[in-house]
């Protein structure tokens, strides 16, 4: 039996930059936070990743390697007054780096706070989410901010962790412990450092004494005991979400209701629910159905107004609805297809015609010469190319095959008859 009250996660969790396991993109011979560290230089940041990758492990290493006075808050419980009380205690001691876990959990009242003291560099901020912070932080404060994204961790790196943890702490070398399997233990895990670490310590616990030998079918009985059915901070939270959105997609209804009813028992983040829907009605629903995207945007403002339990009754009206509704990635597909030609091309001249002239040289200089108001034209139609020389004539928008698209591929294909004349 282990003795210890600390978690074997908490005991194992890394000082130094060199004993972090994952994230090498960042903290590799040549990631960024790794230089940053070495010049003493450290931006604001926000690190985005999944639950047990190395976020709160990050910012104590980086406070303990530039040995600035840190702080720490958590945005679940912390409010303005909590953090205007770091930001004065900051202007006495000095710069110092604060540390707020769940960042993404801030009001824009608790975020506003925070801008002027980081804008002046009276703190540095560091901020870890699991959510998209182009979505949960807002604009002014997330253009002050490098953002990092942490990556699950891989197989290798779990081993690694279980391997050190049977090496190096106190309380397993207590025991004699062979891992026979650790398919089960990677696979619950789901990429999670702090749940493979614990997951290990449960299953050495399970046995009061003698030598442990682990497999994967003792795992699993261990898991089912004290694993939740829906842990919405781990695999479970990427898993269910992923069969969700992808039985929308499928245009199945009963399925998506399913799934949304094990993340609303779970007591799923009703925005995070809304937001993903909110994505899939224009990714993959679009011009095929433009009142999908007016329907998931109604949804996330209403959720975000209702909360549970209420809320459970929008959020499946609206997966019904766009589960049922035709599907058409054309949109998406256009915007992927643009952004390669423009990484592939580059910064392109915009053509004369279509530039702005607002002073007399711009306009002696040629610019907007030949542009044609469309509306002068019959039909409000005027043959002209808009594009670049480079790649006129490129077709990025192919409208998709269902109804409402072919209205607009006929009417295209009246009006860009090289284009859309196939």
């Amino acid at each position: 039996m282990i003795e210890s009250n600390v978690p074997l996660a908490e005991r194992m969790r890394p000082s130094r930059l060199d004993d972090l396991v994952g994230q090498e993109h960042l903290v590799g011979p040549q990631g960024i936070i790794r230089k940053s560290i070495r010049l003493g230089v450290i931006p604001s940041m926000i690190l985005w990743g999944p639950p047990g990758v190395g976020k709160t492990t990050i910012a104590n290493i980086i406070a303990n390697e530039v040995k600035k006075p840190f702080h720490t808050l958590s945005a679940v419980s912390a409010g303005v007054k909590d953090v205007r009380e770091v930001i004065e205690k900051a202007r006495t001691t000095g710069k110092s780096i604060l540390f707020i876990d769940e960042i993404h959990r801030f009001n824009k009242s608790q975020q506003d706070a925070l801008l002027g003291a980081v804008e002046k560099g009276i703190i540095t901020l560091i901020g870890a989410t699991t959510e998209n912070p182009s979505f949960e932080v807002n604009s002014a404060l997330l253009s002050r901010c490098q953002v990092y994204t942490l990556n699950a961790l891989e197989e290798k790196d779990l081993m690694k962790l279980v391997n050190q943890a049977l090496q190096q702490d106190v309380e397993l070398k207590k025991r004699e412990v062979e891992v026979k399997e650790h398919s089960a233990l990677f696979q619950l895990s789901g990429g999670d450092a702090r749940k493979v670490l614990n997951l290990l310590e449960l299953v050495v616990d399970s046995v009061p004494e003698g030598t442990v030998v682990i497999t994967d079918t003792m795992v699993q009985q261990v898991a089912q005991k004290k694993i939740a059915i829906y842990d919405k901070s781990g695999e479970q939270h990427y898993d269910i979400i992923s069969a969700f959105i992808k039985s929308i997609r499928g245009s199945d209804p009963n399925a998506a209701v399913y799934y949304l009813a094990r993340m609303v028992e779970g007591g799923e983040d009703v925005k995070f629910i809304a937001r993903r829907m909110l994505i899939l009605a224009s990714e993959d629903i679009g011009n095929a159905n433009p009142t999908a995207l007016v329907l998931a945007t109604n949804t996330f403002q209403a959720v975000n107004v209702i909360g549970y339990p209420e809320a459970r009754i929008i959020l499946a009206q609206c997966a019904v609805y766009l589960a049922s509704s035709p599907k058409s990635n054309a949109s998406y597909m256009a915007i992927e297809e643009a952004l390669r030609v423009v990484n592939e091309t580059g910064d392109l001249p915009v053509p004369l015609a279509v530039r702005n002239a607002p002073t007399k040289l711009m306009k002696n200089l040629g610019y907007s010469k030949g542009y044609q108001y469309a509306h002068n034209f019959e039909g409000n139609f005027a043959d002209m190319e808009f594009l670049p020389d480079k790649i006129k004539g490129r077709r990025f928008y192919d409208p998709g095959k269902n109804a409402r698209e072919e209205e607009l591929r006929k009417y295209l294909k009246a009006l860009w008859k090289e284009k859309y004349g196939y």
